[in-house]
């Protein structure tokens, strides 16, 4: 059964004109390396934190700004959220195909919030904690491309065309904002884009930024803002002692207008500086050590790296599905043909490199954590390869090959095939990334023992599910197995309103 919300009643959780207020007991455990008669031994301990959460129930009015507002995945976003606060519908060779919000965590998938009568409840994921509708959000941004939205999106070519006609009148006022453009982080086939540039030092762009910001947030009257880079692929950036490596020296740098701070590096550090979460949707290292350390110091949210959509999110429930049931991964091979313009910037070797590490990494936690297949410092091939064939377009080929060691020297190999509708896919998980970051921003807690409430730490785990390559704080597990990453987030919203975790034991059944 199926149910649109719900109201929590129990002695954990207390509802005010101005926030939900609730108790949650953290059980968990800590591990000992303890002397037993002479013999060293593990012993596990279980241990209860009992926590204090209060939510923020007033929704604000949100403004997005996307750096790479006119490329294919903000002109979707922003066409697919016109098409459902308008209810355009747009006939196919199928059938008059409605809007939605398929793919979105937030807007499409269900929690499960008990029994009634022997029949399991569900509700939407939206509605454990109040969030921000998605047709209020007001978008705008920047793109070193000063193509309106309108025409970004018949050159994207991911709606259809009737849609985009309809699409056309709510689009065509729409133009980015000047972008920061260095041709040194990303391929040089993208320089025929760039008509719509900021010029000046890497500290008079940042500055630009800032001011961009304020007045966005002013001309539309918005109470919050959150920033997302959705733009191409840059570089790695090269991690140098003195230049990047803490917060001043990174700082530093800005001011001697080094040439090695990249473009989204800048973005974050005007974000940052202005207390505007700043979230990356691509692969490269944008949160150098010094970033990081800056927006812990000034408690200003970050969270990346780059969108998990298609084939890594298949890879990161494979993997985890196959070390989890005793199977040993042997070899991961990626192959990819993609046709968008994020393919053209990823043709260049360095971009390349960039994208090869954050869907490499997502195999590392899971496979770290069977000692009894792998040993130490072992770990499966795992190859990743991506082509530009410009005929497929934003309908991106991925092709992968698992082969596996079974049982007493058996081996399986298995292989899929995955049509990965590039934009589609990402565009919901923008949406996502954007409410929750919002979200979050609304949250704070404290532990047994602690003074006063805080917010989460800068550095934004709860957002792990949705990207490839999660952020962490400093001396913090990576967990990239995607049920654990879902159930981590759900649980975090359930003990904001008092509910134990969904455990899945219906022990009331036993």
């Amino acid at each position: 059964m199926f149910i649109e919300s719900f109201k929590v009643e129990g002695p954990n959780v207390k509802y005010t004109d101005n926030e939900i207020q609730s108790v949650y007991n953290y059980e968990t455990t800590e591990l000992v390396h303890e002397n037993m008669n002479g013999t060293y031994q593990w012993v596990v301990k279980p241990k209860t934190v009992k926590y204090e959460f209060k939510t923020d129930i007033h929704v604000p009015k949100l403004g997005v700004m996307l750096v790479g507002w006119g490329g294919n995945n903000g002109s979707t976003l922003t066409g697919a959220v016109i098409a459902n606060r308008e209810g355009i519908s747009w006939p196919t060779k199928d059938k008059v195909q409605q809007p939605n919000y398929f793919g979105s965590l937030t807007q499409a998938s269900t929690i499960r919030v008990g029994s009634y009568n022997g029949e399991e409840i569900y509700a939407p994921f939206k509605s454990l904690l109040p969030m921000v509708n998605p047709e209020d959000v007001v978008f705008g941004g920047w793109d070193i491309s000063d193509m309106n939205l309108a025409d970004a999106m018949v050159r994207a070519k991911v709606f259809d065309i009737d849609l985009q006609k309809q699409l056309r009148p709510y689009m065509e006022s729409m133009v980015p904002l000047p972008g920061i453009y260095d041709p040194d982080f990303i391929a040089a086939n993208q320089g025929e884009r760039a008509n719509n540039v900021i010029k000046g030092t890497k500290k008079e762009q940042v500055q630009q930024i800032i001011k961009d910001i304020r007045d966005f947030k002013e001309k539309n009257k918005v109470d919050k803002v959150v920033v997302l880079w959705t733009a191409n692929t840059e570089r790695y950036s090269n991690v140098i002692v003195g230049l990047n490596d803490t917060m001043e020296s990174l700082l530093g740098s800005l001011e001697k207008n080094e040439s090695e701070i990249s473009p989204s590096t800048l973005y974050a550090i005007a974000c940052v500086l202005e207390n505007v979460p700043f979230i990356n949707g691509s692969p490269q290292n944008t949160f150098v050590p010094g970033l990081i350390d800056l927006a812990i110091q000034r408690n200003c949210l970050i969270g990346g790296d780059d969108f998990k959509s298609g084939q890594t999110k298949m890879k990161s429930v494979l993997v985890d599905f196959l070390v989890g049931a005793g199977i040993k991964p042997t070899s991961i091979v990626s192959y990819n043909h993609l046709g968008n313009n994020d393919g053209m910037n990823l043709s260049a070797p360095q971009t390349f490199r960039s994208k090869e590490i954050s869907k490499s990494n997502v195999v590392d936690d899971m496979v770290s954590s069977n000692g009894i297949l792998y040993e130490p410092g072992e770990h499966p091939d795992h190859v990743v390869v991506i082509k530009y064939v410009p005929y497929v377009g934003d309908s991106k080929r991925a092709m992968d090959e698992y082969t596996s060691e079974i049982f007493m020297g058996g081996k399986n190999t298995i292989v899929l095939h995955n049509t990965c509708e590039d934009s589609l896919l990402a565009a919901p998980i923008i949406l996502d990334l954007v409410l929750l970051a919002e979200l979050s921003t609304r949250i704070q807690l404290k532990a047994e023992g602690e003074g006063k409430f805080h917010s989460f730490h800068p550095v934004a785990t709860i957002l792990s599910y949705l990207t490839k390559a999660p952020l962490v704080p400093p001396d913090t597990p990576v967990v990239n197995a995607l049920s654990k990453q879902r159930a981590m987030l759900e649980n975090i919203l359930r003990a904001c309103i008092g509910l134990a975790p969904e455990n899945n034991m219906i022990l009331e059944y036993k």
